[in-house]
This record gives structure tokens, C-alpha cells and sequence, in this order.
């Protein structure tokens, strides 16, 4: 939050309840008049003695802790490179722009702070060209595997995201096998051979070490993309459940005996339809070797992830992938990738929610000549950039903009945001979407950011169209603050409080009586205006 020019005059000592206060709102509106844009505020939204509930009642609950986020973001696919390096080529001031609206991780910068990007293993349906990094008949020693068949700008780029965010996580995957080790003979559709699934680990293997020769940390591998997709206009490869936790077994031994062990495993990576049958055996043939498992948005119901949890409640969940529709509608967009991914796949267990392609043009290009995927009026990406230099932010980005905004670190190299417990009561407890967050911090003494992500999509009241605001009371340590959503908004907002609780708060484990307390300077540090005192 801003500094207000009053802060200084405050007395030095104060009741808590009058120091906890929300003054960072951002939000967007249906018909775009704000987009993730701050509110300015010339007065505080205060958390005081509990009082008449609002029509929808928003209840915190800090003391039931859930799943940590690991992240939001896209797929650097070739294309999404390919498109981003011309920019950067031609235009090099708005590359950079668009990379630091994208991905600085600056808390209060106007900017998103994605933090996660899957990149393809070779050629998707997102390339100039099928290629992959061996495709020399029966090399299984892989004497002439190069991690430089990519195209040098995928390398380029990533850097460059990796430089205005040296948090980034990046997610491998393949679309498919060299062909040779394939029973097709070609990337584009079929299965792997049985005799390959060992040399097949090592050929993943190979490629984390060609990415960590390029100086890309990697947070996470996936075994293929899609492996129930046999799809013969691209690379796609089908892959059982057992054969999947063979290689995961084998690659898991490679990365464990050569310096790859913090490196995670993700299962599965397709659609939310088969989550209990899939992932399932996956993780049951070789529980040791994967974190977890990942899916998509393409079939079934982001309800379908509680299988996956419910078989194993301490493994990992992650939604990776989700393509929007070039000339859908805006507005509904944003609130079914909110009730489905950005709040909706978190309460079903994820820690991250990724949507497709980076960046493409106008019209969802570049794509794999001859793919029919993406078809009709084509796959929108999270940003499109236009021939002129210039570019437009998509309503995917906005979706997970907010989201992102959340939960990222407080504090340079601090901790990303957990999931807490949050409920909505009152009789319009159905306008509103809501997940809740804590953001913990370097220093323990320091006050936690508790974060809302809060959709009102009560915008058909009575049938016809009709945004409606919706007056909510916020609920949190016995403490209410009331805020009105405007109809038809997302809206992200947070407060900072102790780490435990309004009476007798400790700080590792000892009694306090009094707490600095800090608001944040227009660069984002921050800056002591005083201290509270228990009564």
C-alpha cells in the first residue's frame, strides 16, 4: 500500500484493531472500464467491532491452513518465443514492458507477477517445425542427442523472463518421443514402444541437463503432454499408466544420482475427466518418483481433481493447461476461468493454474503447419502481439492477474502465498466468489498479508442483464470491515495483521506488548510509522 501522507502523524501507540487496515484494492470491471488497475483510496477500509452482516457475510478463517501456491502463468511454446523475440527484435521497449507487466515480481508494482512457465520438449502443435533432440535411428546411447534443436530464441526469451523474474519456476514436457521410438515412426500420433520406456528416461534426463546448460533452473518435469492424445496432425503420443511409472521410476534414479533430486515429477498432465482412474495408477505403481499430478481443462470438471486428492491427500496438484476461444465472450470468460481454475481448481487441491500459449498474434498464430488443433476461430493466448509492436492483454491474463497479485512474496525472496479457509454467508452469499490467502514473511516479527481474490457475478439478478454491487461484510479474528463489490467485478484486496491472532499475539513463542507497524513507500519497501501496544 501507498504511504499516505498523514501516516507519520499517527500516535505511536494504538489499539490493534485500529491498525489493521485494508488499503491495496485492485480490480477489474466487465465492461473494461478498470483493468487490474489499483483504487485509489484517500481513506482507509478499517477492521472494526463486528456490527450487522452485509447481504453477503465473508468469513477468514486463518486458523485452518491449506495448500501453498506455487504459482500462475503460461506455456512458452516455440510460437509464443518465436513472437516475443520478434517483438523483442523490433520493438524492444515494449518487449520490455510486456515482460515486466507479465512477470516482475515487485509487490505493489503495476504488474502481475506470474511466476510459472511450462515449456514444450521439442516440437508441440505450437512450432515452426516437428523436431526433437535425437533423431538419429536407434541411438539409445543418444551419442548425438542436442539440446540445441530448439530454436535459440525459446533460450532467449526464457532467459529474459527469468531475468525480470529470478523466481520463475519452469515446468518441462514433451508432446511426444523421438518418432524412432515410436511404433507411428513419427512424432505426430502413436504410441511408445515398450522396449523404449528406459531409453526414453534417459532422453528426458538428457534434456534437463541441456536446459541446466543453458542456465534454466527447472522446478518440475512432466513424463508427455497428454498421454491418453494420439492425435496424428501433431506431435502427440499415447502412453499407459504403468509405462508412465516406469520411466517415472528410471528417470527419478537419473535425476537423484546426478544433481537433479529437487526437481519434481508430475503425472498424467491431461484433462480433469479421467483424474481418478490415470494419476491414480501412476502414483500407485510409483508413489516415490512423482509429486504429484497435473491436468487440463478440456474434459470433464475441475471437480474431478478430488479423486486425485482423495487417493492421495499428500501428494501435489497441479493445473497446467487451458485455452481460451478467439471471439468469445469477454466478460464470461473471466468468471468461468475464476470459478474453474483461479479460485475454483485451487479449492479442488491445485497450486498452480496455467493457461496456454504465452503470446501469439490476432489470429492464435503461429501454429504447426497441417495441425488441426486449435481449430474453428483459433486458441487466444495470454497476450496478443500485433505486427505495429504494440500488444493487448487477454482475459486470461486478467483472470490470473488477480490471482497472481495474491500471492506473491511480500518480501524479495520471501514466501509465496498458502491457501486459508474462507466461507461466505448472508442471503447474497451466492454473487460471490471468493479465495483467501496468507502471505507469510522474511522476518517473523513482521505483520502476514492476508489477501481476497473476490468475484461478483451477480450480474443477472432478475433475468435481463443487470450488474448489481454487492455490500459484504469481511469477517476476520473477530474483527468486520465492510467493503461493496461492484457488480460484475474481480477484485483483489488485502490487509496486514499479526501472526497470531488480536490478544496476546507472539512472535516466536515469546508474549509481545508492543509491534512496529509499517505501511509501504511508493517503490514498495517498507516503512515504520509507529507502534500499537496490547491493553
Amino acid at each position: 500500500m501507498l504511504l499516505h501522507p498523514s501516516l507519520p502523524f499517527l500516535f505511536l501507540s494504538f489499539q490493534l484493531c485500529a491498525s489493521q487496515q485494508i488499503w491495496d484494492i485492485w480490480q477489474t470491471m466487465w465492461d473494461r472500464s478498470l483493468l487490474f488497475e489499483r483504487i485509489p483510496m484517500s481513506s482507509p477500509i478499517n477492521f472494526v467491532s463486528p456490527g450487522a452482516t452485509g447481504a453477503a457475510n465473508i468469513i477468514v478463517d486463518d486458523s485452518t491452513e491449506l495448500q501453498n501456491i506455487f504459482g500462475f502463468g503460461g506455456s512458452l511454446t516455440d510460437s509464443s518465443a518465436l513472437i516475443l523475440n520478434n517483438l523483442k527484435s523490433s520493438h524492444p521497449n515494449a518487449y520490455k514492458n510486456l515482460l515486466n507487466y507479465l512477470f516482475s515480481p515487485t509487490d505493489g508494482a503495476n504488474a502481475a507477477g506470474l511466476n510459472y512457465v511450462r515449456v514444450p520438449l521439442g516440437a508441440s502443435d505450437f512450432s515452426a517445425a516437428l523436431y526433437n533432440f535425437d533423431n538419429v535411428n536407434g541411438d539409445t546411447s543418444f551419442n548425438n542427442f542436442n539440446i540445441n534443436k530448439a530454436p535459440s530464441y525459446l533460450f532467449s526469451v526464457l532467459t529474459d523472463i527469468h531475468n525480470v523474474n529470478p523466481r520463475i519456476k519452469v515446468h518441462l514436457i514433451p508432446w511426444s518421443p523421438p518418432g524412432w521410438m515410436k511404433n507411428s515412426r513419427t512424432m505426430d500420433g502413436g504410441s511408445l514402444k515398450s522396449n523404449m520406456l528406459a531409453p526414453y528416461a534417459t532422453y528426458l534426463f538428457k534434456c534437463l541437463q541441456g536446459f541446466k546448460n543453458h542456465g534454466i533452473p527447472i522446478y518440475a518435469i512432466s513424463i508427455q503432454n497428454e498421454p491418453q492424445n494420439s492425435n496424428p496432425t501433431y506431435p502427440t503420443s499415447t502412453l499407459t499408466a504403468a509405462q508412465e511409472a516406469q520411466i517415472g521410476r528410471a528417470l527419478r534414479s537419473l535425476m537423484n544420482n546426478n544433481g537433479f533430486g529437487d526437481v519434481k515429477i508430475i503425472a498424467y498432465d491431461h484433462s480433469w475427466n479421467n483424474a481418478a482412474t490415470y494419476p491414480v495408477q501412476v502414483l500407485q505403481a510409483a508413489p516415490n518418483s512423482f509429486a504429484g499430478a497435473a491436468f487440463h481443462c478440456y474434459g470433464g470438471k475441475v471437480s474431478q481433481q478430488d479423486a486425485f486428492v482423495n487417493a492421495f491427500p499428500n501428494k501435489e496438484v497441479y493445473f497446467t493447461e487451458c485455452a481460451g476461444t478467439i471471439g468469445s465472450d469477454w466478460w464470461s470468460d473471466i468468471k468461468w476461468y475464476i470459478d474453474n481454475i483461479f479460485i475454483g481448481s485451487l479449492e479442488h487441491g491445485s497450486s498452480t493454474g496455467l493457461m496456454w500459449n504465452i503470446a501469439l498474434d490476432s489470429n492464435g498464430n503461429p501454429k504447426l503447419p497441417g495441425t488441426n488443433s486449435c481449430g474453428g476461430s483459433g486458441c487466444r493466448p495470454i497476450v496478443t502481439v500485433n505486427s505495429d509492436g504494440s500488444w493487448n492483454v487477454n482475459q486470461e491474463f486478467y483472470a490470473m492477474a488477480h490471482a497472481s497479485k495474491a500471492i506473491i512474496p511480500k518480501d524479495a525472496g520471501g514466501p509465496f502465498g498458502q491457501r486459508i479457509k474462507v466461507s461466505v454467508g448472508g442471503t447474497l452469499n451466492w454473487a460471490l466468489r471468493v479465495s483467501a490467502f496468507v502471505t507469510r514473511r522474511n522476518n517473523p516479527s513482521d505483520w502476514l498479508r492476508y489477501s481476497l481474490v473476490v468475484l461478483n457475478w451477480d450480474d443477472h439478478p432478475n433475468g435481463p442483464w443487470d450488474p448489481t454491487p454487492v455490500t459484504a461484510t469481511i469477517e476476520f479474528r473477530g474483527m468486520q470491515a465492510k467493503y461493496t463489490f461492484p457488480g460484475a467485478s474481480l477484485t483483489t484486496l488485502w490487509w496486514f495483521a499479526p501472526g497470531e491472532g488480536f490478544n496476546g499475539a507472539s512472535v516466536n513463542g515469546t508474549q509481545q506488548e508492543s509491534y512496529q507497524v509499517y505501511t509501504d513507500s511508493v517503490n514498495g519497501t517498507q516503512v515504520p510509522i509507529g507502534f500499537f501496544k496490547k491493553d
